[in-house]
């Protein structure tokens, strides 16, 4: 079915969808600090007004959710943190390894509770940054860590079985909605896109840029080209 006719459809019946969103890169534009990242207001006002007529409005991001929530501030929306890591029970044994993992690199740590991550979007040399961040990844593998590079920065995760795509089912299944459109802007979200396999209607939007992975934008349904053509979009939903 052309996407445009999956578009219309999941717009004609709401109550029957769900609308799933990453937050960095794709709501909120990226910026050089995660700190700093903002949702611009009209998208607070279109996702509130899609929070009040589809069956579920939810955000999956890497953030924990607490911070997701801080970020995009809407009443209404579901929030899902670390990849979907804190709907499952099991990550939180990995809680302290991690942490003792991470105090030993020599690296500022982004904490995420149950995943941590390494930025290096303003490293003088990112082609040095990068090396030692792959020798990092390197002996968190051998410590039973998951690593996990993705837009100018290495999350390290314990080894759960968990990612966006599970939390896309999950979410799904405790809605019993079998329609869903999810955008996303990085490597993570492919695991997503994945999670719409199958569904009675399924729309994979990328949010394109240059850092984005070229497998994201060849499995999307739609690209477009920033936060601010997503919106455009959703204000047809």
């Amino acid at each position: 079915m052309p996407s445009e006719d999956v578009l219309a459809r999941l717009a004609g019946d709401p109550q029957r969808a769900a609308i799933l969103l990453d937050v960095d890169g794709t709501l909120a534009p990226i910026v050089p600090r995660p700190e700093d990242a903002q949702v611009p207001d009209d998208a607070k006002g279109e996702l509130s007004r899609l929070a009040k007529s589809y069956g579920l409005v939810a955000c999956i991001s890497g953030r924990t959710g607490q911070d997701a929530r801080r970020i995009v501030q809407v009443e209404g929306v579901r929030y899902v943190g670390t990849h979907g890591l804190e709907l499952e029970p099991e990550a939180e044994r990995w809680r302290g390894p991690i942490h003792e993992f991470a105090a030993g690199v020599d690296w500022p740590v982004e904490d995420k509770g149950l995943s941590v991550s390494f930025h290096y979007r303003e490293a003088a040399d990112e082609e040095a940054a990068l090396e030692y961040l792959e020798e990092v990844a390197g002996r968190a593998r051998a410590a039973g860590l998951v690593p996990r590079f993705g837009r100018k920065v290495l999350e390290l995760r314990p080894p759960v079985r968990a990612d966006k795509g599970t939390a896309v089912r999950h979410l799904l299944t405790e809605t019993g909605l079998s329609r869903a459109l999810y955008a996303g802007d990085d490597t993570t979200d492919l695991d997503a896109f994945r999670a719409l396999d199958g569904l009675e209607l399924g729309l994979r939007i990328a949010v394109s840029s240059d850092e984005a992975p070229a497998e994201l934008v060849r499995s999307a349904d739609i690209v477009v080209g920033s936060p601010t053509d997503l919106l455009a979009l959703l204000r047809r939903l």
